[in-house]
């Protein structure tokens, strides 16, 4: 295969794009639009050019998709290269066994230069970094110090403090403006919390340590001197990025420092699917690049996902936004994308299924028809794995878990607690977390109070005696066995290979005095040892699990890995990226979608008609997306049936609802006459009229 036929699988839009010259280019990628590939296909295109591939910077926001990218550029070029040169030339050889170094989220490179720079910003190149966790306990042993966790009125709590200070640090906007947009309720603690940040970052510095954010600060900072923005930006001659909407104002500043003129600058993105701005990102990046860089604008509408039908209703839904590109969706027209009637059903063939608004009593009304209609499909041939329930709110599927256990129907819910944040791998980390910073008080404190009888207060006080040598291992003054580990794991001549499994060994008789299920936990550890083989230095092992830490077993609720297949339930924001056969969308209603706390505010209103949309394109055939009538009270007041009545979603528009099926199930039918009976009636008029 040659070069030309290796991107005749492209559209004629995606190949514009993958091989497009000149200018900073700007692809709009519809959901589904195979945004993956096209960025592949460009990064392939660069290298078959001529471009080196260590001058590619590719950032992304998850190290698997910065893997896939790497992983499919590869193989293009390999089939571009097919038969290739001569041998003699080598060039062939060359290029097909290409690497992409620079290749990673914005977080992980960022933490690579700075090491590279440590002595230029400060900093040792062994400083540590600090994952969530990590980083909210430092900010409570500081808000503790202060004396903040003991105020008359309840001072934010450590995860609320924290993203108070990330929302800050990311938007770069004064604290005034981070509580008062985002959160109003910590408003009166303004002055304690600059103090608190100010005591936190004091801390984070004398123990050589940076969070999530910090990351980003000092690469941010680093591109502010004119010398070393020069030198890290020679290193590049294309830039690339995925995901563009959702980047900050500090990301697109990074950018704008790395390429002021936007040469070799290229940004994939969709507004449309711009949905994190309680993380800082703004929508705005993305809407106002071309007019920022002068850059030439891609669209991909073709879908490789979904039915025309259910396009069609998400294409009804965006087509009234106030703001974005404007694009529509069209189906690829392969066999395989075409709906298949289900067994019995009397659709004609190759017509796609309208999605359904399906009116429903109540919330357990609501659990009673997804679980129908799932069990239904699987007897229909879809497996359970293959289809999702998606919700606004975490808490939303807590009458749905109810019934999926009563039913015995294994599911996953994505959205819960994190692997690595299971309280015996956190042990675990600490020792070697330790072991690569010695001043990182909090692996510190950690570690020391796995040894039996040994409580913060003598943590402590060992700590202060570490810190007084030098924060030499020879001074570390505890137990013989953990002073024999830490001097093992510290020296620097000891090889990585194989640490992972002296901690391991060493915590064992800790794990069993600590910590229940120490079987299951323990296979845990051996997971950890697993994911460490895949690394080559500890300190890059440490920092990615830090900075994109797997979704592992603890997310699985219930015990869905001992089944052979499961339901997947998860969050609209967890979902992004992801696709399934059929889609069952919970509580499309107002208060809901747009959720009652974004009403207020324009901006936050279209954030919400962008989450609904994301969640509609998830679905591949099968979109459901479901309304009670009825929201109870309080969880307690079901016996007096104390209730409001739910309003259909402001989104669900006229032109919206043309697209769906309209349906009730159960008692929601008869409820919904007495309802419209009631409104027949103009009572109302009747009062005024007898006073008029």
């Amino acid at each position: 295969m040659g070069a030309i036929e290796a991107f005749d699988r492209l559209n004629e839009r995606q190949r514009e794009a993958a091989r497009f010259p000149g200018r900073p280019l700007l692809i709009i990628a519809g959901a589904g639009t195979g945004k993956t590939s096209t960025l592949a296909h460009r990064v392939a295109h660069l290298v078959l050019e001529g471009v080196a591939p260590e001058a590619i910077l590719l950032l992304t926001f998850t190290r698997r998709a910065a893997a896939e990218m790497t992983r499919r550029a590869q193989r293009i070029v390999g089939e571009a290269l097919t038969p290739g040169p001569s041998p003699a030339s080598g060039r062939g050889e060359q290029i097909s066994a290409i690497r992409l170094p620079w290749s990673g989220t914005f977080h992980s490179i960022a933490n690579r230069l700075i090491r590279r720079h440590a002595t230029r910003v400060g900093l040792e190149p062994s400083f540590s970094v600090l994952d969530r966790g990590d980083a909210a306990d430092l900010m409570d042993v500081v808000r503790h110090e202060l004396g903040l966790s003991k105020t008359e009125k309840r001072f934010p709590r450590k995860d609320t403090c924290l993203a108070i200070y990330s929302h800050r640090v990311s938007t770069q906007a004064p604290l005034a403006a981070t509580l008062e947009a985002a959160f109003p309720w910590c408003a009166e603690w303004e002055a304690a919390l600059k103090r608190l940040f100010a005591a936190y970052v004091e801390r984070k510095l004398a123990s050589q340590a940076l969070d999530y954010d910090d990351l980003l600060l000092y690469w941010h900072a680093m591109m502010q001197d004119t010398a070393l923005a020069g030198e890290i930006g020679a290193r590049f001659a294309h830039v690339l990025v995925d995901e563009y909407q959702d980047t900050n104002l500090v990301q697109a500043e990074i950018l704008k420092a790395l390429r002021p003129a936007g040469e070799g600058l290229t940004v994939v993105g969709d507004d449309a699917q711009a949905i994190y701005s309680f993380r800082a990102a703004t929508v705005e990046n993305i809407l106002a690049f071309e007019r920022e860089y002068g850059a030439a604008v891609v669209r991909l509408e073709e879908n490789y996902r979904s039915t025309q039908a259910v396009l069609d209703a998400a294409n009804a839904l965006m087509g009234e936004s106030a703001t974005g590109y404007r694009k529509e969706l069209r189906a690829h027209t392969t066999p395989a994308l075409r709906a298949t009637p289900p067994r019995g059903g009397g659709e004609k063939p190759h017509e796609p299924k309208k999605p359904k608004y399906v009116t429903v009593l109540d919330d357990a009304a609501q659990a009673r028809y997804v679980v129908e209609r799932v069990l239904e499909a699987r007897e229909a041939g879809v497996m359970l794995r293959r289809q999702a329930v998606l919700f606004r709110s975490s808490h939303h599927s807590d009458v749905l878990e109810l019934e999926l256990v009563r039913r015995n129907i294994p599911y996953v819910k994505y959205g819960g607690l994190k692997f690595l944040e299971a309280a015996h791998v956190k042990d675990l980390l600490a020792l070697l977390r330790w072991a690569d910073n010695p001043r990182n008080r909090v692996a510190a404190f950690r570690a020391l109070q796995l040894q039996e009888g040994v409580g913060p207060g003598t943590a402590a006080r060992v700590f202060e005696k570490f810190e007084a040598a030098a924060f030499a291992w020879s001074g570390l003054r505890t137990a013989q066995g953990l002073v024999e580990l830490m001097a093992f794991l510290g020296d620097p001549r000891t090889p990585w290979p194989g640490q992972v499994r002296r901690a391991r060994e060493w915590y064992a008789p800790a794990l069993e005095r600590l910590h229940d299920a120490g079987e299951v936990r323990s296979g845990d550890l051996e997971q950890l040892e697993r994911i460490a083989a895949g690394f080559e230095t500890r300190e890059r092992f440490l920092t990615e699990l830090a900075l994109d830490p797997p979704a592992a077993t603890g997310d699985l609720a219930g015990e869905p890995h001992r089944d052979e297949d499961y339901l997947v339930l998860s969050t609209v924001h967890s979902a992004k990226g992801q696709e399934w056969d059929a889609v069952f969308v919970l509580n499309v209603a107002d208060g809901n979608f747009p959720n009652e706390h974004a009403t207020g505010r324009p901006d936050l209103v279209e954030e919400e008609r962008r989450l609904l949309y994301v969640a509609m394109t998830r679905a591949k055939t099968s979109l459901h997306l479901i309304a009670p009538l009825k929201y109870y009270v309080t969880q307690q007041s079901r016996t007096g049936d104390r209730h409001v009545y739910g309003a259909r979603s402001r989104f669900m528009t006229e032109a919206v609802m043309a697209c769906l099926e309209q349906v009730t199930y159960g008692e929601a039918e008869g409820e919904e006459l007495n309802r419209q009976a009631k409104a027949s009636v103009d009572v109302a008029g009747r009062l005024r009229k007898m006073w008029s």
